[in-house]
């Protein structure tokens, strides 16, 4: 592992992929490589002077609280096994067992495995999906009304927000409403860490109205893989039992170095953030315009401007493709792909030379590629699987293995969830469709990676034994 992941380092790529830091170039860059050099030696433990993250008092308080400063919450609270413990701490903390929890369809699994972790009852918000790229772009506001509407008894609200790909909605107006009902708005901003760093990026979840927030601070910052934040806003949630949840779902041994890069991470967007970020919008929109009246690619994106997708499906090349492609042709990492393009993440760790080599790779592999067939559509499932039984009970139950075409009408005992960005097209307990089934056997026919099944090969899943 270790000849091959150095062997990466040393291949020259350019990333447009997380983590944030894009390599460590942005280390060098501002003049932090000595302290990253020596790192290995702040590896340490809970002694005299190093404080302890689930009973921080003294330096990891101090930090967390600069945090909260920087980033305009009310508190921090550092996080060592990423924005997945926080996910599922913040939702256990709110959500006793047997209690409803209101969540976008388009979750990360994270967010099912708190309620089977849990018991709580998952009810879903429609994804809208565009139907020319496949991107998720978010779930409608109305929609959404009409959920809690139905759902009064529901404990809280857990929506994606930016979506995967950097689309928005009027988040503000959904807290404000789920509030007005008694329930709490959690918000997963994976993807969102770097939204406070410009006006010409969406507004943070911070700022909207939200009562937890939980960031991938190594995403779109530079902080080490693994390392994120949660943000709380105003009293609406007990602190304490988000802390005890916590000591649950995370090490009781936490990183010293994961928590460095996070006090790393703030320092960079404290001190020199706005003026990268401003960098890197302006480096992106050079680029853009370099491709504005080619036919033959689509260049879009969405509405956080730091998250591109490109696509070549005019040329008949799929996402996958392209993503190999750039990849071995050009030494270009993306951060993912679906049928119709790849998704780039951009952050102030990328330079104006990552977008030159992009733009001239792109030049280049449109001059030599022969227009193929046009694409058939493959359209992402849009309709919500039945659910039949609670994904704890699902979990649990006795299961046995059917072959993939044999199980359309029976239950799930397992996830059907591409990845990335890991969003389950079918989660325990619910009702297996044939418009999953296809779209997965289209999907890993044309390069598509599914995981969740333990059936590596695909042609076996789980289901609930009824009998």
């Amino acid at each position: 592992m270790l000849e091959k992941l150095e062997k990466l380092r040393d291949d020259d790529l350019v990333s447009f992929h997380v983590p944030g830091h894009k390599i460590g170039k942005i280390f060098k860059k501002l003049g932090y490589q000595s302290i990253l050099e020596n790192i290995y030696t702040l590896d340490t433990t809970e002694i005299d002077g190093t404080d302890n993250l689930h009973n921080a008092k003294e330096i990891i308080k101090h930090s967390q609280d600069r945090a909260a400063k920087v980033f305009n919450s009310d508190r921090v609270i550092y996080l060592v096994n990423g924005t997945t413990c926080g996910i599922e701490a913040a939702i256990m903390a709110v959500c006793p067992p047997k209690s409803k929890l209101i969540m976008n369809r388009d979750c990360h699994q994270s967010v099912i495995n708190a309620c089977i972790l849990g018991d709580i009852h998952p009810i879903y918000i429609q994804a809208k999906v565009c139907k020319k790229t496949n991107i998720i772009m978010g779930i409608d506001i109305e929609d959404g009304k009409s959920v809690i509407d139905n759902n009064l008894d529901a404990k809280a609200i857990v929506l994606t927000y930016p979506t995967y790909y950097g689309g928005i909605y009027e988040l503000k107006e959904i807290c404000d409403y789920a509030h007005s009902k008694g329930m709490v708005a959690i918000v997963d901003e994976a993807h969102g860490a770097h939204l406070q760093l410009s006006n010409q990026l969406p507004e943070s979840a911070i700022n909207q109205g939200a009562d937890i927030v939980i960031q991938s601070t190594h995403k779109t910052l530079p902080a080490f893989t693994q390392s994120s934040m949660m943000h709380i806003k105003g009293n609406r949630v007990d602190e304490n039992r988000i802390v005890t949840m916590l000591r649950f779902l995370e090490s009781s041994s936490p990183s010293y170095v994961l928590l460095t890069s996070l006090e790393l991470a703030v320092d960079i967007y404290d001190k020199y953030g706005t003026k990268l970020m401003n960098d890197l919008l302006s480096n992106i929109e050079k680029f853009k315009s370099k491709f504005e009246n080619n036919e033959n690619i689509i260049i879009d994106n969405n509405m956080d401007k730091t998250k591109i997708f490109i696509s070549l499906k005019k040329l008949g090349i799929t996402g996958y493709e392209l993503d190999n492609i750039l990849r071995e042709e050009y030494k270009i990492q993306v951060e993912l792909s679906n049928y119709y393009g790849v998704l780039l993440i951009c952050t102030i760790g990328n330079d104006k030379e990552d977008f030159i080599r992009l733009e001239n790779s792109l030049y280049n592999l449109l001059s030599k590629i022969n227009k193929k067939e046009l694409l058939k559509d493959i359209n992402y499932p849009e309709s919500i699987p039945k659910k039949i039984l609670n994904p704890r009970d699902a979990f649990y139950s006795n299961k046995k293995s059917v072959r993939l075409e044999d199980s359309i009408g029976e239950i799930s005992g397992e996830y059907i969830t591409p990845y990335p960005p890991g969003i389950s097209l079918i989660s325990p307990g619910e009702i297996i469709t044939q418009e999953i089934i296809t779209y997965i056997q289209q999907g890993v026919k044309n390069g598509m990676i599914i995981s969740g099944i333990k059936d590596i090969n695909l042609e076996y899943i789980d289901v609930i034994d009824i009998n």
